[in-house]
């Protein structure tokens, strides 16, 4: 299994920096292979901020890229390039912004990038994403936590992991809230989409696939759901490879 992939939670902890708690395991996730400089897929990011979408793209590019660059390493986004597939087929790793999932799987597949990056992974390019970066290395979007503010042409992402991520994982229902609870959304997920798990992924931790090898890091557990199971907690410590 060549797949090398770092699929994280959040990009920013409360009171922190932007990317600020996972900036050394992407630099330690990067130092591991060759690759020099990382080609950016920005189109989860709509800012409210800006006059275009397309300046939304500048702005997320020119944000990440001074983060890269404290770590070593050159940013290029896929939304500069004329031609996104050819720059997938020529990077030497790929990033995947957080955001709007809706908007980054609409785009993903209305560029042909979609296959394209999956072919690549696949391959042992190195992968990295954060929120909805992390959500679309599963088989399906129908686990985020975002609005469907646009209609991709499919559900269908990458499909590099067999399970769902649920990142952001909250356990909290505050007072008055009458609305369902994280947990209750993943049931309903779940009551449909019987044969799949989804692993809901706190703040503060992400997976690491290597070597075929599924790593849970962080200071907090896992929480596995699967229909007509009990939902389970696990660490770190813990054996992943059943989700794989």
């Amino acid at each position: 299994m060549k797949k090398k992939m770092l699929l994280i939670s959040n990009s920013t902890n409360y009171g922190e920096e932007y990317l600020g708690w996972p900036r050394e395991h992407i630099k330690n996730f990067l130092d591991a292979t060759t690759a020099k400089e990382v080609l950016f897929v920005p189109y989860a990011g709509v800012n409210l901020k800006t006059n275009s979408i397309e300046a939304s793209y500048d702005a997320y590019e020119q944000k990440v890229a001074s983060v890269y660059e404290t770590l070593g390493y050159k940013i290029k986004s896929i939304h500069t390039c004329d031609d996104p597939v050819a720059a997938v087929e020529k990077a030497e790793a790929i990033a995947v912004g957080g955001g709007n999932t809706f908007h980054l799987v609409y785009m993903m597949h209305k560029t042909g990038i979609m296959e394209a990056i999956r072919k690549r992974v696949i391959e042992g390019v190195p992968y990295m994403g954060w929120s909805a970066g992390s959500n679309v290395a599963c088989p399906t979007l129908r686990t985020t936590n975002d609005m469907p503010i646009i209609e991709p042409e499919s559900f269908n992402c990458l499909n590099l992991i067999p399970f769902q991520i649920n990142p952001h994982y909250l356990d909290a229902n505050p007072e008055g809230h009458g609305g369902e609870t994280r947990e209750q959304r993943i049931l309903e997920f779940l009551s449909v989409n019987r044969d799949m798990y989804v692993a809901g992924l706190r703040e503060g931790c992400f997976l690491l696939v290597e070597n075929g090898k599924l790593t849970l890091e962080g200071d907090r557990p896992l929480r596995i759901f699967k229909f007509g199971e009990e939902i389970i907690e696990m660490d770190k410590t813990q054996d992943l490879q059943f989700l794989m």
